[in-house]
């Protein structure tokens, strides 16, 4: 589903990009092309001043971090592309709240080959046994200057992360767009995850912001402002990313986590 970058709309970007290419999917013939990729780190303060243009430029500004800093060049799987935009699916096509409960209940079930005792496995999503719907979101002021202040924390923190442009409406778009394949071994169609993070636009004012090759950085405006908020945010969490419950931060529980993300500005996901 991926749209090609277009060379005019960086021609009137109207702002000094580093040098660049575009990156041709290595998967088929060679006509997806759907991201720009800069040769070179970002720069501070680069991420916002694209993404002030995105209403008129209709490109998305990505940081992108390497599978590793040093990967002979390479700089995976943008660089070299592995990207599949002509296997993901358009977001607009599902349901968020009912991805999301499927997911829940794929995660949820206990079969005997898991290794974990159900006592335990009912410990981690304690106290819900069944999914118990979507979060209210809460009124979103500001999201764009929360997005631009997370960019250059992020770049501080990922100093070899890379401007990329995606044509798409939003950061949730420009996930599938694009053709990122992060959560491949969850699902290997993007356009899902990429239907609940534009859920998640509008009810949390979250900006997708920054993308390695399995880990997602989004900024987020209005965060969960107390523990129950958070806890129903964290079922959420625990169905689009289940490592981030199972391989955070010890104990491994919603309840646990959930204390970890009231009022913060900032969601990060990682799929083994």
């Amino acid at each position: 589903m991926g749209t090609p970058v277009n060379p005019e709309a960086l021609s009137v970007l109207g702002i000094p990009l580093p040098a660049g290419r575009t990156i041709t999917s290595d998967e088929g013939d060679g006509d997806e092309r759907p991201l720009w990729l800069a040769d070179v780190p970002a720069t501070a303060g680069l991420w916002a001043r694209v993404h002030a243009e995105h209403p008129r430029t209709g490109l998305w500004p990505l940081l992108l971090a390497p599978l590793e800093p040093d990967d002979d060049g390479l700089f995976r799987p943008w660089g070299s592309g592995e990207v599949y935009p002509e296997d993901m699916s358009d977001p607009a096509g599902h349901d968020p709240a009912g991805l999301l409960a499927a997911w829940w209940a794929a995660h949820t079930a206990v079969d005997a080959d898991d290794p974990l005792p159900a006592a335990e496995r009912a410990a981690v999503t304690a106290p819900f046994e069944e999914w118990p719907g979507l979060a209210p979101g809460r009124e979103a002021a500001g999201a764009d200057r929360s997005a631009a202040g997370f960019a250059e924390a992020f770049l501080a923190e990922c100093p070899s992360a890379r401007l990329g442009l995606v044509t798409a409406a939003s950061g949730a778009g420009a996930l599938a767009a694009a053709g990122w394949s992060g959560p491949l071994n969850q699902d290997d169609d993007t356009g899902k995850f990429s239907a609940v993070v534009l859920d998640w636009e509008r009810r949390f004012g979250v900006r997708v912001v920054g993308v390695g090759f399995a880990t997602l950085h989004l900024s987020v405006a209005a965060p969960p402002t107390t523990p129950e908020e958070a806890l129903a945010v964290a079922v959420e969490h625990f169905a689009f990313c289940p490592d981030t419950v199972w391989q955070g931060r010890r104990p491994y529980t919603l309840a646990a986590y959930a204390g970890r993300i009231v009022g913060a500005d900032r969601w990060d996901f990682w799929w083994d």
